[in-house]
């Protein structure tokens, strides 16, 4: 990695060395989410390559950031903060909170990746807030030129939260219209639920019950998570 000229020889010009290489913040904030595995962690991050994620990877774990455990009975990687990664939060947490109070969500937002943003909705949902049964949820986005414009949301109890861009074959409880700056402001609590509807950005029919219930078991960001707003905003990269 080559050293950037900054001119001033000090701590932070060093920290910089280490984290200022594109991806390396949202890799390590997808991290502190809990993704360990590759696959998880690129999809997480969104619109980066394989290649690009691989050498990020090697490059904090060369720097001991990271671990890189792999099961020999199975060939399985993990990739797992060491103590030095996990000493990085408060500043994560101060971005956080700092991006929250001087970047304009919706013009971030404008850009964001519906894929990256559906795959951050495993961990978005409140299954203990919603039925105790198999629920289906069906989100379509009228944003043009996505690769895919509806994804299915697969809730069982007992089981992780599954994110299909495929039909899975299940009756759809509830139906969610909406585009992906009305959900990321949701999410980000820069609007409401209650608005969106009202202006026409969210449309949601179905059970009754999931409808009204909405504004519980949908995620919404406060103050004491800013970690929340490098996973979201890191997709508008």
């Amino acid at each position: 990695m080559s050293t950037a000229p900054y001119g001033i020889v000090c701590p932070i010009t060093h920290a910089c060395n280490i984290l200022e290489p594109r991806w390396t913040i949202p890799i390590l904030s997808e991290m502190w989410g809990g993704s360990t595995r590759f696959n998880d962690i690129r999809r997480g991050v969104g619109n980066i390559s394989t290649a690009l994620l691989s050498r990020r990877l090697k490059e904090l774990e060369a720097h001991g950031l990271i671990e890189r455990i792999e099961n020999p009975a199975n060939g399985q990687v993990d990739y797992i903060r060491t103590e030095r990664a996990i000493a990085l939060e408060p500043v994560l947490d101060a971005l956080g909170s700092w991006a929250q109070c001087n970047i304009e969500a919706r013009d971030a937002m404008l850009s964001a990746n519906v894929s990256t943003l559906m795959w951050q909705m495993r961990g978005l949902i409140f299954s203990e807030e919603l039925p105790k049964r198999q629920i289906v949820m069906q989100f379509r986005f009228s944003d043009p030129g996505l690769d895919f414009d509806t994804y299915w949301v697969l809730l069982r109890p007992g089981c992780p939260t599954e994110i299909c861009s495929e039909i899975p074959g299940y009756d759809i409880d509830l139906f969610v219209e909406t585009d992906r700056v009305s959900l990321a402001s949701i999410l980000l609590s820069r609007t409401t639920i209650e608005r969106e509807k009202a202006e026409g950005r969210l449309f949601v029919s179905g059970d009754a019950l999931l409808e009204r219930t909405m504004s519980n078991w949908l995620y919404r960001r406060d103050k004491e998570d800013p970690s929340e707003v490098l996973q979201l905003e890191a997709s508008a990269r």
